[in-house]
């Protein structure tokens, strides 16, 4: 029982000396998706102005311009931060508002999954319609268009988009790991601030 012990306590002060690269790869991973979806909104920023706004189609949100610069502004340059882990903190949390828009605004009625997926949690009567549809529209690719190239053996496959709140929620919570703990060790323009904070601080 005590080699066990000891074995275990091994393993844990060998991986927590890997800690260093868990936040600075959360970090990296959100700064490309909100770089992406935010140049999405720069290069097509009156579009995302009129879907914001407009209560047909849209959104129907109050305050269509402001909400878009909001969202646009809080997408690139929490791409930039993030990637700096500069500020990591303060930055997380409009990002993490700015999902919590996008979950009840956008993705609720769709209910969870992202992808339609039967197999899946969340599954329901609409991911079955979903995947009827899919089926439907192989059947039609296959018998009109060259399915082999298009499915490439195996390697691209066709889904359905759900549209749920599953990766909303998914940002989020991830994000908030950040909002909680920083950017990290090391790797994070915050450490290397507060350690040189530290360090005048006790030269005082």
């Amino acid at each position: 029982m005590t080699m066990i012990l000891r074995l275990h306590e091994l393993f844990l002060n060998a991986i927590k000396q890997l800690d260093v690269v868990a936040l600075p790869a959360l970090r990296i991973y959100l700064a490309a998706v909100f770089w992406v979806a935010g140049m999405n909104k720069v290069n097509g920023f009156d579009q995302v102005v009129e879907w914001f706004g407009n209560p047909d189609w849209g959104l129907g949100l109050p305050f269509p311009w402001l909400m878009a610069f909001l969202a646009t502004a809080s997408e690139v340059a929490g791409a930039v931060l993030l990637t700096l882990g500069l500020a990591t903190r303060y930055i997380s949390v409009p990002l993490m508002i700015t999902m919590l828009v996008a979950v009840f605004s956008v993705h609720w009625p769709y209910g969870w999954q992202a992808v339609a997926d039967l197999q899946s949690a969340g599954a329901t009567d609409a991911t079955q319609e979903a995947i009827t549809r899919l089926q439907r529209a192989r059947e039609i690719l296959q018998e009109h268009g060259n399915y082999d190239w298009l499915t490439d053996s195996g390697r691209y496959s066709f889904v359905v988009s759900n549209n749920g709140i599953e990766w909303g929620v998914t940002y989020f919570l991830m994000l908030a790991v950040l909002a909680f703990s920083g950017g990290g060790r090391w790797f994070s323009a915050d450490y290397w601030i507060a350690k040189h904070f530290v360090r005048s601080a006790d030269r005082v």
